[in-house]
């Protein structure tokens, strides 16, 4: 009798299991391809700084339950010291008002993706991701345009940031006769591989 009663209680709790927690995840890994462009302007003119390589091999997970809910996890590291703004005044500039020496890492931490499109198509998707700057944290969503490729996937996208959003002052140069707008847009082009 006690048996039988532990086989109901099992088969109860089993069905009142969530059906969505199955989980498909895979694993990709950054490719050395992948840049970051910070595009601003001035009182003069427009600068654009870049890190032109992805030097690391971090790890992106691609989660998918059963109600296809789709979860990034991961986080990319970048060196403050590799942006290069084409100028040795401004690079120097921007690297201050990042507050390189004490912040010399930019994250970039992925947290959800709306769907990643089937292989051959190019589709624009949301995504949302937490940015750490200067000792700062901020969320945004942003919207990617998605190639997925044999065994690779890229995610282009761009997404407009304010240095006030990080508590930081736009960099000056030469004095306070060119001065630096507040509003940024920050471009990225991130390839992955599939490992494994």
């Amino acid at each position: 009798m006690m048996k039988l009663l532990l086989i109901i209680l099992f088969l109860l709790f089993a069905g009142l299991r969530p059906a969505g927690k199955t989980r498909s995840t895979s694993r990709w890994v950054v490719s050395e391809n992948s840049m970051l462009t910070v595009n601003g302007s001035t009182n003069i003119n427009r600068f654009s700084c870049v890190i032109l390589q992805y030097p690391k091999t971090d790890t992106v997970l691609v989660s998918k339950d059963k109600t296809e809910h789709i979860a990034l996890s991961g986080i990319l590291n970048l060196e403050v010291k590799n942006f290069d703004c084409n100028s040795t005044m401004m690079t120097k500039q921007l690297l201050n008002t990042l507050k390189e020496n004490r912040f010399p890492v930019l994250r970039i931490k992925f947290l959800s993706l709306k769907e990643i499109p089937s292989e051959g198509q190019n589709s624009f998707v949301k995504g949302d991701v937490e940015i750490t700057l200067s000792g700062v944290l901020k969320r945004y969503e942003i919207c990617y345009q998605i190639n997925v490729k044999r065994g690779t996937i890229e995610l282009i996208g761009q997404q407009a940031i304010n240095f006030s959003d990080f508590h930081l002052i736009p960099p000056k140069k030469i004095g306070r006769l060119i001065q630096a707008k507040d509003q940024l847009v920050v471009a990225f082009f991130l390839k992955m591989e599939r490992a494994g």
